[in-house]
């Protein structure tokens, strides 16, 4: 079995090209926005197609959404896809460096496939482990 892993400090992360990649894969289309603010409030959201995008979202709510659209709208976000995700191993397989978010450094590691596992980490660097019981 394959499985993504974080080999940096910082944490898991994918690029905007990597969740575009993945969500094509999963049949579905993404747009990036930022959040703008004024005096220390949003003050609205617009449309970004550069690597900084604050979120993801699985619908088109077009160049400039309202609180209430944002608030309402489909949000994706890589933290809960299964590292063990067959379309994760293939993107990141794919992309290579071009999947890491920034500060991220995601590697495929294979493990054997009746090994109950889980991911630990230590400032966000992250291994697999077998499951095991401690006290």
């Amino acid at each position: 079995m394959k499985v993504v892993v974080n080999r940096c400090f910082d944490g898991f992360g994918l690029s905007a090209k990597a969740i575009r990649k993945y969500l094509e894969l999963k049949g579905k289309k993404c747009w990036f926005y930022e959040e703008v603010y004024e005096n220390d409030q949003i003050k609205y959201h617009r449309v970004v197609e550069e690597e900084d995008f604050f979120l993801s979202v699985t619908e088109d709510l077009g160049e400039y959404p309202t609180d209430e659209e944002m608030n309402c709208a489909e949000y994706f976000s890589e933290y809960d896809i299964e590292r063990n995700d067959s379309d994760l191993v293939a993107v990141v397989e794919e992309l290579g460096d071009e999947a890491n978010r920034r500060f991220a450094e995601l590697e495929v590691v294979e493990i054997p496939d009746d090994v109950e596992w889980e991911i630990s980490e230590y400032d966000g660097v992250e291994r697999v482990e077998e499951v095991h019981r401690s006290w």
